[in-house]
């Protein structure tokens, strides 16, 4: 909404708290679709969309296809990282070779970062609780979202690797940004200000 409001749209309040999900607003040519995050992409590069905002790390997971990037927002920053619990050896089971299984949300993004060292990996996909995985046995590493670190620590894991760095990216389709550049390049300035 910060971002909305730096633009000069307005959205009435009521509107957000109810249940739609196609909100007005103050630009009668502006609507905000409510989506789940991981579907914004989709959204956009089909043309459902002319822009959205989505997560560098939905955007790893999902391909960039028909996006552009135009603005890192800066918005949820944090990083992609490999953990593993204290003691294991990262280090020494990589380097032999050994096959790892990782659990993880982000298998595309896992699976490239993995197949660039030359390292077999299992991967499973688990949607929450990364860090119990390597508690219970269920995997050797875990490949996740990472801010301060503090729920690693609770669990006796460690940050063993940095994927990359994560933050919310203005995504546009660009088609649109071909065929409607005039009525989105506004909206791009007003955000690269932030």
């Amino acid at each position: 909404m910060p971002l909305l409001a730096q633009a000069g749209v307005k959205v009435d309040a009521a509107d957000l708290a109810s249940r739609k999900l196609i909100i007005p607003t103050s630009d009668p040519a502006l609507r905000l679709l409510i989506v789940r995050a991981s579907d914004v992409p989709t959204y956009v590069a089909y043309g459902a969309a002319d822009m959205g905002v989505a997560g560098h790390d939905v955007l790893l997971e999902h391909g960039s296809q028909g996006l552009y990037q135009p603005v890192d927002l800066g918005i949820g920053r944090c990083r992609m990282c490999v953990a593993v619990q204290a003691g294991f050896d990262y280090v020494h089971a990589v380097r032999r070779g050994a096959r790892l299984r990782v659990a993880t949300k982000y298998t595309e993004t896992a699976r490239s970062h993995f197949a660039a060292k030359g390292v077999h990996v299992d991967l499973i996909k688990l949607y929450g609780s990364m860090e119990l995985a390597p508690l219970v046995g269920l995997a050797d590493a875990i490949v996740d979202l990472v801010s301060t670190g503090s729920t690693l620590k609770a669990n006796h894991l460690v940050e063993v690797e940095e994927i990359c760095p994560i933050s919310s990216r203005l995504i546009v389709n660009q088609a649109a940004l071909k065929t409607r550049g005039s009525r989105i390049a506004p909206y791009l300035k007003a955000f690269e200000k932030r």
